[in-house]
C-alpha cells in the first residue's frame, strides 16, 4: 500500500521531483564513468602486434617484489608484495640455449626493441618507432614486399606504412636518430606484417647494427618460442617455464603476451585505476552532499503536506517509509538514465585521456555490466539514505509542531547538526594539519579533495547559523539599497536553512575548482623556482625529438666547454617509487646547484649517489650511508650517499653519475644539456649543426618550455575532476531553481502587498549575490587552507600559486550561474497573475 501511494506521489509531483531526479541522474552518470575507467585499468585489453606470430614469448621481470614473513600468536603470516619498474628489463641472450633444447620448441627467436626515431618531415603518424633486428621480423611476421634484407650496418628495411606516409622507396636515403648519434642508412626494403600493426613503427636493422643501437651486451629484450607444428602450447609452457627455473625471466601466452610489448600500457592500467578510484571517490563524496541537499529542499517545499499527514494519524514510520519509497523510485529511475549516459561518458573520458597523453592508444577501453549496476545500486542507496536524512526532523517532532513550522522556520538552532557540523569541522582541521606533514604527490592530492569535500560538509550542517551570521553582517549595507535589500535581509534571517541549501552547492562549486586549478599550479611553480635556482649554466641545450645524444656533449667538450648531461629515470628503493637522475660529475658545480646541505657533490661518481632531503628523511640516509635501490630496469645497486640536497622537488630525489644510468633506461639520450661557456648561442648552433632537432635555449627560454610542459600535464588533472566540478554546478543550478521554485506564492503575496514585479526580481537578486558572497568566502577560505598546507608539505612554505585572473573567472562564473538559476524561474513565477496564484490550491 507505501508502494502505491509513492507512486501516485511521485506521479503528482513530477516537477518538485524533478530536481532530485537531476541530481541522481548526474550522480549515476559520473560514477558509471569513473567505474568504467576503473574497470579498464583492472581488466582493459592490450592486444599483441609484434609477438602476434610467437605464441610463447619469454621476457624480463618488470616488477620489484619483496616478501615479508610476520609471525604472531603461534601464527606465520607471509605477505608478497610487487610493484612495477619504470623501464624494460632484459635478460641473458645464453637463455636461447636452454629454450632449444626444450621438447616440441621449432625456433627460439632474439627480439632487441630499441629507440628509433626516423627523421622525416611526414613524421610517424603519432606511432611510437622502435628498432629491431632484421631476424626478429618472424615474430609478427614482416614479410619484404620489395627490396631486400639488411645485410650491412648502412642498411635498413621500413614497415609499410612509414613507406607510405613518406614516400620512401628502396634506395632512398634516410636519417633515423637511436640510442646513439643520428646516422643516415639506404633502404633496401619495405615489409608489411601479416597481422595488423596499428600503434607503432617498425625500423628493422642487420644484426650487428641492431646490437650495437641497442646497447645491451649479451642481453635481449624478449625471445619469441615458435613450437613444432600440433604441439600443445600449455605443455609447451609450461615446458619452457621449467626450463627457465632459477632465472627471473617470464613466459607470457596468448593475452599475456600484449603487456609484454607495450610496457607503457601495462604502467597506464595502475595509472587508470588510481584516477579512475580518485575520480569515483571524489565523486561518490560529492555526490552525496549534493544529494542529500536536494533531498532536503525537497522534503522542506512538502512540510506542510508531510505535516498534515502526521496530523490525520500518520506514524512516523509510514512517514520514513514513504519518503524511503518515493526515493527508490525517483533513484531506479534517474539510475537506470545515469548508469546508460555513463557508458558513453567514460568512453569519451578514455578517449581524451589517450589524446592527452596520459593513457596510451594500446590499452583499450572495457565495457562490462559492473560500473552500470554498482552506479544503480549507489544511486539507489544514496537517494534512500538522503531521504531517511532529510526525513529526520518532520518525523521526530509532535504533529502540531509539524504544522506551526509548516509556514515558519523553526527558531530554536537544531543543536545536533550544530554539533555534527563542528565535529566534521574540526575533522577537516586535522586533515589540514596531516596534509602540512604529507611530501609526496600521491600520498597528499586524495587527502587534498577529502579535505575539501568534509569542510564543505560541516559548512552544509553549519549553514543556517552561518546564513543568519551573514545576514547580521550584511544587514546594514543591504538596509542602504532600498527596500529590495530590506526584503532580502528579511528572508536571510527567516528562511536561513532554504537558504543554506543553496550555500553548500556554491560553496563546495568555488572550493573545489580553486583547489583543482591551483593546487597543480602550486606544485609546478615550486618545482620550477627550485630549477631555476639551482641551473647555473649559461646555456641549455634541448631536444624537438627524442633527446640529445651524447655524442654532441662530447662535440661541446671538445671546445672546451663544462657541459652536464641529464637523463631521466625512475627508481624503487625497497618498494618506494623515486624520480632519479644521472648528471654528469665533471664540473658539475658550475653548471648545477641543488643546494647540498649535507656532504659534497665532488664526491659524486659510478659508486656514490646524491639524494634530496625527503629521501635522506624517508630512508634515514646521511653521507656515508649505504643505499641500496632497483634501477630503472630493474638491476638492484648498492650505492654510498655522498651528498644530501634540499631541491629535490625540481632536480628529482635520486641524483647518479650520468654513464650508470644511462646504461640502464630504454632512452639513454639527454633531456637536456647544461652547456657553460662564454660563447655565443650562434656559436653553439654551429657547433650541433650536425645534430638534427636540437635547440640552444637560454636557462629563462628552458623554463617557459618547461611552463608549458606543466600546463600540458596539468591539462590530464583538470579533464579528471572536470566531470565532478561540472557535475557541482549542475547542482548549483538545480538548487537555486528548486528553491525559487518553491516561493511562488511568496512572490504573490509581495506583489499583492503593493511590490512591484522590479521590486520583487531586485530583491532576489540581492538575495543570490548575497548567498553568493557568503558561498564565495567560505569556499576561498576553504581552498585557502587546503592549497596553504599543501604548499607546507610539498614545498616547505605556506606559498600557494594562485592566478588572480583564474579565480576571479572562477567567481564571475560562479555568480553567473546563480543570478541565470534564481533569474529565470523568477522571471516565470512573476509572469503568473499574483491573485491567481495567492488563491490557488498548494
Amino acid at each position: 500500500m507505501m508502494l502505491r501511494y509513492a507512486l501516485k506521489t511521485v506521479r503528482a509531483r513530477k516537477v518538485g521531483f524533478l530536481g532530485a531526479f537531476l541530481a541522481l541522474m548526474c550522480a549515476a552518470a559520473l560514477i558509471t564513468a569513473c567505474g568504467t575507467l576503473l574497470d579498464t585499468g583492472l581488466r582493459g585489453t592490450i592486444r599483441t602486434e609484434r609477438y602476434a606470430a610467437a605464441p610463447v614469448v619469454v621476457s624480463g621481470d618488470q616488477y620489484v617484489h619483496r616478501t615479508t614473513v610476520k609471525h604472531k600468536k603461534g601464527k606465520t603470516k607471509v605477505k608478497h608484495k610487487a610493484k612495477p619498474i619504470a623501464e624494460r628489463a632484459w635478460i641473458a641472450e645464453r637463455l636461447r640455449t636452454r629454450l632449444a633444447h626444450v621438447p616440441a620448441v621449432a625456433r627460439v627467436v632474439p627480439e632487441l626493441t630499441f629507440l628509433a626515431q626516423p627523421l622525416t618531415p611526414a613524421g610517424t603518424g603519432g606511432r611510437t618507432a622502435y628498432g629491431h633486428a632484421w631476424e626478429s621480423a618472424a615474430l609478427t611476421p614482416y614479410r619484404l614486399t620489395t627490396g631486400r634484407a639488411p645485410a650491412s650496418d648502412g642498411d635498413l628495411v621500413i614497415d609499410s606504412a612509414l613507406a607510405a606516409r613518406a614516400r620512401l622507396r628502396p634506395g632512398d636515403r634516410l636519417t633515423v636518430q637511436s640510442t646513439q648519434a643520428p646516422r643516415r642508412y639506404r633502404i633496401t626494403g619495405i615489409a608489411a606484417p601479416a597481422t595488423a600493426v596499428r600503434h607503432q613503427t617498425s625500423l628493422f636493422f642487420s644484426t650487428a647494427e641492431a646490437r650495437r643501437l641497442a646497447a645491451h651486451p649479451g642481453q635481449v629484450s624478449a625471445f619469441g618460442v615458435l613450437p613444432t607444428t600440433g604441439a600443445d602450447l600449455e605443455k609447451v609452457r609450461t615446458a619452457v617455464a621449467q626450463a627457465l627455473a632459477g632465472t627471473t625471466a617470464q613466459v607470457s601466452t596468448g593475452a599475456a603476451r600484449g603487456p609484454v610489448e607495450f610496457l607503457d600500457a601495462a604502467a597506464a592500467r595502475t595509472r587508470l585505476v588510481s584516477m579512475g578510484g580518485a575520480m569515483g571517490g571524489t565523486s561518490l563524496l560529492v555526490a552525496v552532499l549534493v544529494v542529500v541537499g536536494t533531498f532536503a529542499l525537497t522534503v522542506q517545499q512538502r512540510h506542510r503536506e508531510l505535516a498534515l499527514l502526521r496530523a490525520i494519524a500518520a506514524t512516523p514510520g509510514e512517514i520514513r517509509r514513504l519518503l524511503g519509497r518515493e526515493a527508490l523510485i525517483v533513484g531506479a529511475a534517474a539510475g537506470t538514465v545515469g548508469a546508460l549516459l555513463g557508458l558513453p561518458l567514460g568512453d569519451w573520458l578514455h578517449s581524451r585521456f589517450v589524446a592527452l597523453g596520459a593513457v596510451p592508444a594500446t590499452l583499450e577501453p572495457t565495457v562490462s555490466v559492473f560500473p552500470p549496476f554498482v552506479a544503480l545500486a549507489a544511486t539507489l542507496l544514496g537517494a534512500w539514505a538522503a531521504a531517511r536524512i532529510a526525513s529526520r526532523r518532520i518525523v521526530r517532532i509532535r504533529p502540531t509542531e509539524a504544522l506551526a513550522e509548516a509556514r515558519t522556520e523553526r527558531t530554536r538552532p537544531a543543536w545536533g547538526r550544530i554539533g555534527a557540523g563542528l565535529l566534521l569541522l574540526a575533522g577537516g582541521a586535522v586533515l589540514v594539519v596531516v596534509l602540512t606533514s604529507l611530501r609526496t604527490e600521491p600520498a597528499s592530492t586524495p587527502v587534498t579533495f577529502l579535505a575539501v569535500v568534509v569542510l564543505s560538509t560541516s559548512v552544509a550542517l553549519l549553514g543556517p547559523v552561518l546564513v543568519k551570521a551573514a545576514a547580521l553582517v550584511l544587514g546594514g549595507p543591504l538596509r542602504l539599497t532600498g527596500h529590495g535589500g530590506r526584503l532580502a535581509t528579511a528572508n536571510l534571517r527567516g528562511n536561513a536553512a532554504r537558504m543554506a541549501s543553496v550555500v553548500t552547492p556554491l560553496t563546495l562549486l568555488v572550493g573545489m575548482t580553486c583547489t583543482v586549478l591551483f593546487v597543480q599550479s602550486t606544485l609546478g611553480d615550486a618545482a620550477r623556482a627550485q630549477v631555476r635556482d639551482g641551473v647555473r649554466a649559461d646555456w641549455v641545450v634541448a631536444a624537438q625529438g627524442p633527446g640529445v645524444p651524447a655524442e654532441a656533449a662530447q662535440r661541446l667538450r671538445a671546445q672546451h666547454h663544462t657541459v652536464t648531461e641529464v637523463v631521466r629515470t625512475t627508481v624503487r628503493v625497497g618498494l618506494d617509487k623515486y624520480p632519479a637522475q644521472g648528471v654528469t660529475p665533471a664540473g658539475l658545480t658550475r653548471t648545477w646547484d641543488p643546494q647540498v646541505t649535507a656532504g659534497s657533490l665532488d664526491r659524486l661518481a659510478a659508486h656514490t649517489v646524491a639524494v634530496s632531503q625527503l629521501a635522506a628523511d624517508q630512508q634515514h640516509l646521511t653521507p656515508g650511508s649505504t643505499l641500496k635501490l632497483t634501477l630503472g630496469d630493474g638491476t638492484p645497486a648498492t650505492l654510498t650517499v655522498a651528498a644530501v640536497y634540499a631541491r629535490g622537488l625540481g632536480f628529482g630525489d635520486i641524483t647518479f653519475a650520468h654513464d650508470l644510468v644511462a646504461r640502464h633506461v630504454d632512452n639513454p639520450l639527454a633531456s637536456s644539456v647544461l652547456v657553460s661557456t662564454a660563447r655565443t648561442e650562434t656559436q653553439l648552433a654551429t657547433t650541433l649543426r650536425e645534430f638534427p632537432g636540437l635547440r640552444i635555449l637560454s636557462p629563462a627560454a628552458a623554463d617557459g618550455l618547461q611552463a608549458d610542459r606543466q600546463q600540458a600535464n596539468a591539462e590530464v588533472d583538470y579533464l579528471a575532476m572536470g566531470l565532478v566540478l561540472a557535475f557541482t554546478a549542475i547542482a548549483v543550478v538545480n538548487t537555486l531553481a528548486m528553491s525559487v521554485a518553491e516561493r511562488v506564492r511568496d512572490f504573490a503575496l509581495l506583489r499583492l502587498a503593493g511590490a512591484t514585479r522590479r521590486q520583487v526580481l531586485r530583491m532576489l537578486r540581492t538575495e543570490t549575490l548575497s548567498v553568493l558572497c557568503l558561498a564565495t568566502s567560505l569556499g576561498s577560505g576553504i581552498a585557502l587552507v587546503v592549497l596553504a598546507a599543501f604548499s607546507v608539505g610539498m614545498t616547505g612554505r605556506a606559498a600557494p600559486s594562485v592566478t588572480p585572473l583564474l579565480y576571479a573567472t572562477v567567481v564571475g562564473v560562479a555568480g553567473l550561474l546563480a543570478l541565470v538559476a534564481s533569474a529565470v524561474p523568477g522571471r516565470a513565477a512573476l509572469r503568473v497573475r499574483a491573485v491567481t496564484v495567492a488563491t490557488a490550491k498548494e
